[in-house]
């Protein structure tokens, strides 16, 4: 798979939405901001991404478990983690038109260093306090989108808030996730005696999360709704650079062997001091290249300490500590965590295996053919059968192959409209990685009775192939 530095954004965009992979929410209306379905193709490859999250980190593993967890939680727990107090980005006002914009992507939009001695561009401005935006700001007399003068950097909190019950006062406020995560740790110790896991052992979650994002741009990548797939690995204190350090590896390798990545797309990033969050050790970023967007965070990786359980034991008043029966002893457990945003996740392999080939046709001129190269475990479907014809019985014989396999289990696909040639090409740019075409040879008596052509998506070859040994087939290529 190429390096896919050239795929511009709005390629992506454009085939996601064409092809039903992913709509805008409420598109009737005009759509909403940062909020996307997922199409009939899309619900396939998301449902196939996520099986192969949880087959890497929870089902292959011995010392794996997954919940899943409510969206409302006790306000407590966001007072706890400190997301109510410190889970906030600095934003900035148009003070013309009195719009709203992060302040750290304005700046990082800007192309300018700080401090004045570095040479190298502002990248990570979200670890700027208030005072030195507003330095940078005011030195290289920065403008909002519109041209218009700028207010100081203010603190906004990013959690999304609402009211349960009858009555909207301060007593049924409460608070959309923030961080899916954190049923896991309120939940942890319930899992370990329930379950009577030893340490080290990790609970996996793929859960909804909410932000109230102040600006939203660059499709999926940034969403206001989104899923999270998280590993908290609980460990003794003192082994966790060791686990880390293999979990470290573990990411890498899940992206590059059960995605499929090409490892040129893919790079870490360590955070720096001044913007590591206070709690943890040690944090690293697995970043992927989105084409004209670059690289850009795609999983975050943390040594988080003790600081979840500890914080949860206080503000609860419940013991949430682990008995070790080898050493006699308690203690709070201290948390490696691996987080990924689903959406992100998703956008990247659509950068990975969106592909663009150009053949020379029967005229011999150029043409392109677009090829979503998608692995045969994430694609939507693994075959789409073909009737050469709609006549002379290949249609109905076909439809009746195509509700077969749909019977059996496999993710099938049925197209007879227009040429074979554009069929293949439809099923090309869906990801199908086999095409099966019935066709008269399939009807006849004798050696071909029964059998049908296979054409491999990537390479165009065609195979015939008995109608008994398709499953077997289409799976060990």
């Amino acid at each position: 798979m190429p390096n896919n530095s050239k795929t511009q954004l709005k390629t992506i965009v454009d085939f996601a939405r064409r092809k039903g992979f992913v709509f805008p929410s409420s598109e009737i209306y005009g759509g909403f901001a940062a909020t996307y379905d997922f199409g009939p193709m899309g619900v396939l490859l998301k449902k196939n991404i996520e099986q192969t999250w949880r087959n890497w980190n929870v089902t292959t593993r011995t010392d794996m478990v997954e919940m899943e967890g409510a969206i409302f939680m006790h306000p407590k727990v966001w007072e706890a983690s400190g997301h109510i107090g410190g889970f906030s980005d600095l934003l900035v006002e148009d003070l013309v038109t009195h719009k709203r914009y992060r302040a750290d992507h304005l700046v990082e939009d800007a192309k300018v260093v700080w401090p004045l001695s570095e040479v190298q561009l502002i990248t990570n401005a979200g670890s700027f306090s208030a005072e030195e935006i507003d330095q940078i700001i005011e030195h290289y007399k920065l403008k909002s989108p519109d041209g218009n003068p700028l207010s100081k950097a203010k603190k906004f909190n990013l959690l999304v808030k609402t009211h349960l019950g009858p009555v909207e006062d301060e007593t049924s406020l409460v608070y959309l996730k923030g961080e899916s995560c954190a049923n896991i740790y309120v939940d942890w110790k319930a899992i370990q005696e329930t379950t009577r896991r030893k340490l080290p052992f990790g609970i996996a979650q793929i859960g909804k999360a909410f932000r109230n994002e102040i600006t939203v741009k660059q499709f999926m990548f940034r969403t206001r709704e989104f899923e999270q797939m998280d590993v908290e690995y609980f460990v003794k204190p003192g082994t966790e650079d060791k686990f880390y350090a293999e979990w470290k590896q573990n990411r890498w390798d899940f992206y590059t062997k059960a995605l499929n990545f090409n490892e040129t797309n893919l790079q870490y990033r360590q955070h720096d001091k001044d913007e590591l969050v206070f709690y943890a050790k040690e944090a690293w970023d697995v970043e992927y290249n989105f084409g004209e967007i670059g690289f850009k965070e795609l999983e975050g990786i943390h040594n988080r300490t003790d600081y979840d359980t500890t914080q949860h034991s206080k503000f609860s008043g419940q013991d949430l500590t682990y008995f070790d029966s080898d050493t006699n002893t308690r203690y709070n457990p201290y948390i490696v965590e691996m987080s990924a945003g689903f959406n992100r996740m998703y956008l990247a392999v659509m950068f990975e295996f969106y592909t663009e080939e150009i053949l020379i046709n029967e005229k011999g001129e150029q043409e392109t053919r677009i090829v979503f190269k998608l692995p045969y475990s994430l694609a939507p479907f693994k075959l789409a059968v073909l009737p050469l014809m709609k006549k002379d019985g290949l249609g109905e014989f076909a439809f009746e192959l195509y509700s077969n396999l749909r019977k059996q289990g496999i993710s099938a696909d049925y197209d007879e409209a227009g040429s074979i040639g554009k069929r293949y090409r439809r099923q090309d740019e869906n990801g199908t990685p086999w095409c099966l075409c019935v066709d008269y040879d399939t009807l006849k008596d004798g050696d071909t009775k029964n059998t049908v052509t296979l054409r491999h998506r990537d390479t165009m070859e065609q195979t015939r192939v008995a109608i008994k040994d398709l499953e077997s087939f289409i799976k060990g290529f």
